[in-house]
């Protein structure tokens, strides 16, 4: 489990994360998540593609990290820029 100090790296594309606070009302809590954000992630490029197969659905998701409990996952996402206005530098 990496502690708050330590940046991540997305293990799809190996590009840094980035520090995101999700909204207060989400499942994930308050507490600070890490996220790629690399538009040219594979993982985020082919959620494109599966969420369409699978689900009918236009969106992707994001790979994220929760530094507090060692969990991670997908973050969906509608377009290129949705939650982006939640990372914090």
């Amino acid at each position: 489990m990496a502690n708050k100090k330590e940046i991540p790296e997305c293990h799809h594309c190996k590009s840094e994360m980035l520090p995101w606070m999700p909204p207060a009302e989400s499942s994930w809590g308050e507490n600070l998540q890490f996220v790629c954000f690399n538009d040219e992630c594979s993982y985020y490029v082919r959620g494109w593609k599966h969420m369409w197969d699978q689900y009918n659905v236009k969106s992707s998701y994001r790979h994220r990290f929760d530094p507090d409990t060692g969990e991670s996952g997908p973050l969906p996402v509608w377009s290129e820029s949705a939650l982006k206005d939640r990372i914090t530098l």
